[in-house]
């Protein structure tokens, strides 16, 4: 039986057995390389609880117990029993798997990836959506607090051949083309045998046209505060590797498109929260609102953007004198954001057709 296995990584399809992406080869890249960008696409999506937990599952590879075992939670993450964990059998021959990160918040979970799983669920006809986290600490600290399964990337794939899934499309919700989005592929390769077809999607940020349709969207999400006394700044991940250039670029958007009130950073690289406030103090504003530029509000939303640590973004805005206002939703609670996906996950689909 002719297997065609297809995968869609910035705008470029390869065979899965080839595991390659984009032109790129893992092969080929320096291993400091490796570990930078891998820590940034390890946390690109602020889904870890702790920087500490994700070293730790970055060494391990989900092998080591989860970080936070031995900490109690002293904040309140939502109802897991509000979300699906999209973990059921009963298949059928069509199967559409959504790949994310993760996250332990619960209602960020439900409001960023669960609405991303059902807009392509609503959007998508004959494939059955099913889950996927690669974080394997969020999925035992998940389990042991709320006693609720999320399947690992190996589960899900284990799953789907127990059903007997023909067609299997994976659609991941990273944020970019980087080592995390790859380690999707090479998993995926690993079943190449298992499968009659199988295609993935691309990435958030993948073609000019991603760039514009995700800055709209963040914009249309703030026009509120929109007033010319306001700047209106968000907070990406960040990383030393050559992906953090995805930062920058959406800046030039910005400000080509002439949003020069709107600016970007990072927790971990550059622009740094200094850079940003540099920016921000060669305008006359009075307020900043900050929002995270990641696909859930996690970790990295609730405290080193908007905790009360001297370090947070939230803390250094309001010394500096102004008045701050934090809005603590991902990306993915956005309408349009959960559409380009849908539209990528289309795109892979339609590629099984070529």
């Amino acid at each position: 039986m002719r297997k065609k296995i297809l995968l869609m990584a910035s705008l470029v399809c390869v065979m899965v057995a080839v595991v390659a992406c984009g032109g790129k080869s893992s092969d080929n890249k320096e291993t400091t390389k490796q570990e930078a960008e891998k820590s940034e696409e390890k946390k690109d999506s602020d889904e870890l609880d702790s920087e500490k937990e994700d070293t730790k599952e970055e060494d391990s590879k989900g092998e080591e117990t989860d970080g936070e075992e031995e900490d109690e939670e002293n904040y309140e993450t939502g109802d897991a029993s509000l979300d699906d964990p999209r973990n059921q059998d009963e298949i059928g021959d069509h199967e559409l798997l959504v790949v994310s990160f993760g996250t332990s918040f619960n209602d960020s979970r439900r409001l960023t990836i669960g609405a991303i799983e059902k807009t392509l669920e609503d959007h998508i006809d004959g494939y059955s959506v099913r889950r996927a986290f690669t974080s394997q600490i969020i999925i035992d600290h998940v389990k042991k607090r709320d006693n609720v399964t999320i399947d690992n990337m190996t589960e899900a794939l284990d799953r789907a051949v127990e059903n007997e899934v023909k067609t299997l499309v994976i659609q991941p919700t990273h944020l970019m083309d980087g080592l995390e989005y790859n380690d999707v592929v090479n998993e995926v390769a690993g079943y190449s045998d298992a499968f009659e077809k199988v295609a993935i999607g691309a990435p958030l940020l993948t073609s000019d046209e991603d760039f514009e349709k995700v800055m709209e969207a963040i914009v249309d999400a703030t026009k509120e505060y929109d007033d010319g006394e306001t700047a209106i700044c968000f907070m990406g991940h960040g990383t030393e590797a050559d992906s953090n250039e995805i930062y920058a670029k959406m800046q030039e958007k910005l400000t080509e498109a002439g949003y020069d009130n709107y600016f970007v950073g990072t927790v971990e690289a550059t622009p740094s929260v200094d850079d940003v406030l540099e920016s921000v103090k060669k305008g006359d504003y009075k307020k900043v609102v900050l929002r995270p530029l990641m696909i859930v509000a996690g970790d990295h939303a609730n405290n080193d953007m908007a905790g009360d640590d001297d370090d947070s973004w939230k803390s250094i805005f309001e010394e500096a004198g102004y008045e701050v206002e934090c809005v603590v939703e991902g990306l993915g609670q956005l309408d349009a954001i959960q559409e380009l996906f849908a539209e990528h996950a289309k795109a892979a689909i339609d590629s099984l057709n070529d």
